[in-house]
């Protein structure tokens, strides 16, 4: 596993960007990225898990796979949503409709698009490798959305989990991932909303084949 990437975010917490590349000439370009809300720890546990999995098995796949286990460090060492500076990064992207904003739960959308190292940092990352699909992690709805032409994916993912596919998340997401990634720049993008009843075992269980079928899609 290759660490391409990595930087220190204002609590001096560490995000990691890294890669396993395939030898493949029809290679895809895959991202797996979790703890985008410091309160949703579930991905990076899966992330991990399938990186130990490789390394231990010493598995390969037909795609390139980059994963960043955890953007918000500084939220989930808070045990909070937003990151240090209480800023919700799903809503801190440079898409046409971010707007200033302070959300019920008092996290902040920033006060311009992109205001964060981790925004930043991630944003600089889609900008450099085009992707041909990515799914970040979430919780607790249990649903797979989507945004771009990512609807067989979805669907294929619903199949694995048990979760129903659900295009809309049902309420205004302005500055998200899933708009500035996959309405505005057509890579198809999943967010995998996962269950908090189940332990991170129990949740392996359910979702580890979903990593074999983006690896080998």
């Amino acid at each position: 596993m290759e660490v391409l990437e990595k930087i220190n975010t204002t609590n001096k917490n560490e995000i990691l960007f890294l890669a396993q590349k395939s030898h493949a000439t029809n290679a895809l370009n895959i991202l797996f990225l979790g703890v985008t809300h410091g309160e949703e720890p579930q991905g990076e546990f899966l992330i991990n898990k399938f990186i130990e999995k490789i390394q231990k098995e010493k598995l390969y796949f037909k795609n390139n796979l980059y994963f960043i286990p955890c953007l918000n460090p500084d939220g989930k060492q808070l045990k909070q949503r937003g990151n240090f500076n209480n800023i919700d990064l799903n809503r801190n992207f440079a898409t046409k409709n971010f707007k200033t904003t302070t959300f019920d739960d008092g996290t902040k959308s920033g006060n311009k698009p992109q205001s964060e190292i981790e925004t930043k940092f991630l944003s600089e990352i889609i900008e450099k490798i085009r992707f041909d699909i990515i799914l970040s992690f979430h919780a607790p709805f249990e649903i797979v959305n989507f945004d771009g032409n990512a609807e067989e994916i979805a669907q294929k993912i619903s199949e694995i989990t048990g979760y129903p596919v659900q295009k809309d998340i049902g309420y205004p997401t302005p500055g998200s991932f899933g708009t500035f990634c996959g309405i505005e720049r057509n890579i198809p993008t999943i967010t995998l909303e996962l269950s908090q009843k189940l332990s991170n075992q129990e949740l392996w269980e359910q979702n580890k084949e979903i990593f074999n079928y983006l690896g080998n899609y």
